[in-house]
This record gives C-alpha cells, structure tokens and sequence, in this order.
C-alpha cells in the first residue's frame, strides 16, 4: 500500500467516505502544496492562500487545517489537531472571502515528521457552521456530522522542525 493510499484511509477514518470533486489550491508564499511535500515550519508562518473550485458562489463551503501527528507521530494524544477554521468560502473564490472561525496557527512539531491536512466542505448554506471549543483532540468526523458537511477536496504536506532530518517519507 502506497503512503499516499495508506494516508487517504487514515482520512476516511476520520471523516468518513469522500468525494474528491472540488479543486482545492493552496500555496505558501508562492509554493504549491503537493500532496505529500515537506514543508518546515519557517515556510508556513504565514497563512497559505487556499484557493476554491467549485460550482459558483452561491454555494459554500468550510475548510479545517489539522495536525494528524500531535504532539508525537509515535504518540498522536492531541489527534486531531486543530490548527484553522474558516467557513462561508463561496465557490469559485478564496478563503480570504471566507469567515475564519479558528485563527491561523501555524505547525510548529518539536518530534518527528507531522502530517498536516487541509480539508474543504460544502456546507448547508450561509451561516450555518460555527467556532468549536478547542483546538487539541479536535474531530474533524463529529464537527462535520454536527453541521452536515460533506468532504470535497483535501490536500497535505509534512512538516517538521527546522533541524529535523529523516523519518517517514511521502512518495509524490
């Protein structure tokens, strides 16, 4: 099983069954986010640009950024981790258009090679998707049942410390 299947099952897990059928861009100070790519910390300081396919603008959608890996990929006790929330994103535009629920919290792993994942929803409408209370031990599969959103597109890169080296590699 390839990393990449085996990291797609872990999102099912998570959210259950997907539909991959929005396009989903999302870069960081110009650079792509391809699934898989490695990215430090220094590199994501910034909140990415998240650009939205979709049908029009008249539909919306949420998009929730956690750390599958926190605080230990040997040890992920703060799964999920909740790094951004923005929701009302209309489609065909970017999240800048969008209400931010969680501000952007940008990874900072202090061990081992952290799998960060951007999700998009639709949701049911305008309005209808609102803030969680916290960001650790977050899940992504009840805050979706809780608001009726289906998953549309995700999109991933890892991401550890500046220094780090080695570990669990992605193939692109």
């Amino acid at each position: 099983m390839s990393d990449h299947s085996s990291l797609f099952n872990t999102i099912g897990d998570l959210v259950g069954p997907f539909n991959l059928s929005v396009q989903l861009r999302i870069t960081y100070n110009h650079r792509l986010v391809i699934n898989g790519c490695d990215l430090r910390p220094s590199a994501t300081v910034t909140r990415p640009m998240v650009e939205v396919g979709g049908e029009d603008f008249s539909t919306f959608y949420t998009l929730i950024m956690v750390d599958l890996d926190a605080p230990n990929p040997s040890n992920p006790t703060l799964r999920e981790y909740l790094h951004w929330i923005v929701t009302d994103i209309p489609g065909t535009t970017n999240v800048r258009f969008g209400r931010e629920l969680i501000s952007y919290e940008s990874p900072r792993p202090v061990i081992g090679i952290h799998r960060i994942v951007f999700m998009l929803f639709r949701q049911l409408g305008r309005n209808t998707v609102f803030e969680p209370a916290l960001r650790h031990n977050f899940s992504t599969r009840n805050f979706a049942q809780e608001y009726n959103l289906t998953t549309f597109s995700l999109a991933y890169f890892n991401c550890q410390r500046e220094a780090g080296s080695g570990g669990r590699r992605f193939q692109n």
